[in-house]
C-alpha cells in the first residue's frame, strides 16, 4: 500500500510479527505475549517500529493483527525520526519461573522527540538502539492511557508491572490521531499518569469552487440537469472505516483507502418571472438540512460521523484512533443543526422588471467508496441553507422596462451570501 504522509513522516502498516516472549510458567493470573513488528519485506525495508506489541493471550498474531510502522519522507536529511539515546529498565521477570527470561525497557528520546512504546530485551540485556525509533514532537499528539493489557500479579516477580494500551484524544476538525499499536507500562497496578502519544494525520479535502448556477431561459425554471456538478474528495485510511462486508485484515489488504465523495450541485428552490414594468417581490419556501436519515445509517454501518469525531467506541476497530472530518467538507461550521432534521427556509427577493430570476441552494450527496469503486452504505443527501445563490435571465432576453422601477424598501441581507446584490434575497428560517 502507498504510505500515509504527515509533513515529513511516512506511516505504513504491517501484519507480520516476530515472537519475543510470553509468560507461560510464570504463575501470573493472566496471559501475555510480546511481539515485534516485522519490516523485513522489501516494501517496508526503510520503516521502523515505534515499540513492541503486547497482547493478552498466547495465540499467534501474524496476519491477525495490524500495527503502524514509520519512515522518513526525506531519506537523506530527514529529521522526523531519531534512535533513542539509551533505555531505562521498567521490569524484568526474575523470580517468576517463566520459561524464558525477559526484560522490558523504556526508550530515552533525544531532546525534541518522544518515545511511543516499550521495548523487549533478550534475557536482561538492553535492546539495540536500532530496535525502535522516536518521533519528533510536532508529528504527534498527547494521548491517554487506555485499557489494561496485562499485569504480573501472581508471577512472583521481585518488582511489579502493569502494561496498558494507548487511547488517542478526540481529534480536531480535519485530523486523525492514531495509536500505533504499542504499549506503555509502569511498576504498579494502578492506572498510571504516564506520558502517552498518538501519531497525527491530516484528514482534509481540497474544495473546488462550484460553477455559477444556471441562468433562467425565457419563462422556464432551470432543472437539476442544468446545474454542473463538482466532486470533492476526502481520502480515508482503512482503519477509520468499519466496513460491514470486510474484516480489518481484508480492508488493510484489499481497500487500504476509502474515498468519501461529496458531489455538489446547485438546487433550484425558487423561480420568478416578472412581466411587469416595475420590480416585484417573490417569496419561496425551500427545505434545508439532511434528507432521508441516511447520515445516521452511515454512522451505524461504518462509524463515520459527518458532524463529530469518531469512533464512539474503539473496540470495533483494529487500531485505536480518533478522526474528525474538516468542517469545510461537511458543512458543519454554520450548519450543525441542519444535520439533525430538515427544516423550512423562506426566501424573499425583488425581481427586476421584465426579468426572470432563479434562487438556488447548495445540495451535496455523500458517497463512501471502496478502492474497487463499490459503495459502502447509502448515499447521504444534504441541502445547505446558509447561502442563497441567485441567477438572472440574460440581458439580451429581456426587453427594456417601460417605466422606471419604483423604489423598494431596503432589505437587510448578508452581501457575501449572494451572487448579485441587486437580487438580494431575505431569508426567513422557520422552526418546525
Amino acid at each position: 500500500m502507498t504510505p500515509l504522509q504527515f509533513n515529513d513522516l511516512l506511516i505504513s502498516f504491517t501484519s507480520e510479527f516476530l515472537p519475543l516472549w510470553n509468560d507461560k510458567g510464570s504463575g501470573a493470573h493472566t496471559a501475555v505475549g510480546l511481539w515485534r513488528p516485522s519490516t523485513a519485506s522489501d516494501a517496508l525495508s526503510p520503516f521502523f517500529s515505534l515499540g513492541d506489541t503486547a497482547v493478552g493471550h498466547y495465540r499467534n498474531i501474524n496476519h491477525n493483527k495490524v500495527v503502524a510502522v514509520v519512515s522518513e519522507a526525506n531519506k537523506v536529511n530527514g529529521t522526523a525520526l531519531r534512535a533513542p539515546l539509551d533505555y531505562q529498565l521498567v521490569w524484568q521477570d526474575e523470580g517468576t519461573g517463566a520459561l524464558g527470561n525477559a526484560s522490558i525497557w523504556r526508550p530515552m528520546p533525544p531532546p525534541g522527540y518522544v518515545a511511543m512504546g516499550l521495548v523487549y530485551g533478550v534475557d536482561y540485556d538492553k535492546p539495540s538502539l536500532h530496535a525502535v525509533r522516536c518521533v519528533r514532537e510536532d508529528l504527534v499528539m498527547t494521548a491517554q492511557v487506555g485499557e489494561l493489557i496485562w499485569d504480573d500479579k501472581g508471577s512472583g516477580s521481585a518488582n511489579d508491572l502493569s502494561a496498558w494500551s494507548i487511547t488517542p484524544a478526540d481529534a480536531s476538525a480535519g485530523e486523525i490521531y492514531l495509536a500505533p499499536g504499542t504499549f506503555i507500562g509502569t511498576d504498579s497496578y494502578t492506572k498510571p499518569s504516564l506520558a502517552a502519544y498518538s501519531l497525527r494525520l491530516a484528514l482534509t479535502a481540497s474544495i473546488s469552487d462550484l460553477p455559477p448556477p444556471p441562468a433562467p431561459t425565457g419563462h422556464e425554471s432551470p432543472s437539476l440537469d442544468d446545474s454542473t456538478p463538482t466532486t470533492q474528495v476526502c481520502e480515508l485510511p482503512w482503519f477509520c472505516v468499519k466496513d460491514p462486508e470486510l474484516t480489518a485484515i481484508e480492508q488493510f489488504q484489499s481497500s487500504p483507502t476509502y474515498r468519501l465523495e461529496r458531489i455538489d450541485r446547485h438546487l433550484c428552490v425558487g423561480f420568478g418571472c416578472n412581466t411587469e414594468a416595475a420590480s416585484q417581490p417573490f417569496m419561496w419556501t425551500a427545505t434545508k438540512g439532511e434528507m432521508g436519515g441516511n447520515a445516521r445509517a452511515l454512522t451505524t454501518n461504518t462509524s463515520i460521523d459527518l458532524r463529530n469525531p469518531w469512533p464512539v467506541s474503539e473496540r470495533a476497530f483494529e487500531l485505536s484512533f480518533s478522526a474528525h472530518l474538516g468542517r469545510d467538507f461537511t458543512h458543519t461550521q454554520r450548519s450543525a443543526k441542519g444535520w439533525s432534521h430538515a427544516s423550512p427556509l423562506e426566501i424573499i427577493t425583488y425581481v427586476p422588471p421584465k426579468k426572470a430570476v432563479a434562487a438556488f441552494l447548495l445540495h451535496s450527496d455523500y458517497r463512501l467508496l471502496r478502492q474497487d469503486g463499490s459503495q459502502v452504505s447509502s448515499t447521504v443527501s444534504y441541502t445547505n441553507g446558509d447561502h442563497v445563490f441567485m441567477s438572472e435571465s440574460p440581458a439580451d432576453e429581456a426587453p427594456p422596462p417601460e417605466e422606471a422601477p419604483h423604489a423598494e424598501p431596503e432589505l437587510e441581507v448578508t452581501s457575501h451570501d449572494l451572487i448579485d446584490d441587486a437580487l438580494a434575497p431575505q431569508l426567513i428560517e422557520r422552526g418546525l
